[in-house]
């Protein structure tokens, strides 16, 4: 595999010094990943040589002192995400398991999505349907699968009818006092408001014919997951232990 010269991955210069911290990064992340290692000043034997980069190899490239200093800035954001780590020993540096994934403009996207929805912070059974729908930016997908576990937590844990879905469920379920689900220990006016809770959830972002709000960005859909995901955990509470659904 040849060099990615950065002159191929760096758009115009004005553009460059526009570009996110995070995007010069990702353009960086390819191009190192693209040495060789041997045969080059700033792979050998594993190493990275950051003093050899911005000296030997900057020598092809006739960028300003401006630009030199944001892809430094790049490089200490991918240290400290974990994609590049220092030698014990050594001046040098090397690129940690996590970095060697990202060789291309859409791995970096796909690892800066991952970063939006850590996966160990959602409901397992919500992680297990999502993750993968997420990652490729099917974000409706995502949604609706989320809210879909949560919809079945419930049935199961109530023990409803397939038939009753959407707000119609969970009005049931957290019906106030003899909903299956509602906490008896709250007071009346929280027992109430955990129904609105889940009634509204699911008549904004899913209901029994698909989405009404659907997110257009990560950052959006991540957030939804993340309260889909709160929701389940909420019903695993409501479920008295003989019953068995675990997170």
């Amino acid at each position: 595999m040849s060099i990615i010269p950065l002159s191929t991955l760096i758009p115009d210069q004005n553009d460059f010094l526009a570009m996110s911290l995070e995007d010069v990064a990702g353009v960086l992340m390819v191009h190192l990943n693209s040495y060789p290692d041997g045969g080059n000043s700033v792979a050998q034997l594993g190493r990275i040589s950051q003093e050899n980069f911005f000296e030997d190899s900057f020598d092809r490239f006739p960028y300003p002192d401006q630009i030199r200093r944001v892809l430094l800035e790049a490089w200490s954001w991918l240290e400290s995400e974990g994609l590049l780590a220092r030698e014990i020993r050594t001046l040098g540096f090397f690129i940690t398991r996590r970095g060697r994934s990202i060789n291309s403009r859409a791995d970096f996207d796909s690892y800066r999505k991952g970063g939006l929805l850590p996966k160990h912070q959602i409901h397992s059974l919500i992680a297990e349907k999502v993750y993968s729908a997420f990652l490729r930016g099917d974000y409706d997908v995502a949604v609706f699968l989320a809210f879909r576990e949560v919809e079945i937590a419930v049935r199961q844990a109530g023990g409803f009818l397939q038939e009753l879905v959407g707000e119609k469920l969970m009005r049931a379920a957290f019906a106030v006092p003899e909903g299956r689900l509602t906490d008896t220990q709250l007071p009346a006016g929280e027992q109430l408001a955990m129904a609105h809770l889940f009634a509204g959830a699911f008549g904004v972002y899913r209901n029994s014919t698909g989405h009404r709000y659907v997110p257009t960005q990560p950052e959006q859909a991540a957030e939804v997951i993340m309260f889909a995901s709160q929701l389940l955990r909420i019903v695993d509470r409501a479920i008295p232990a003989t019953t068995g659904i675990k997170q």
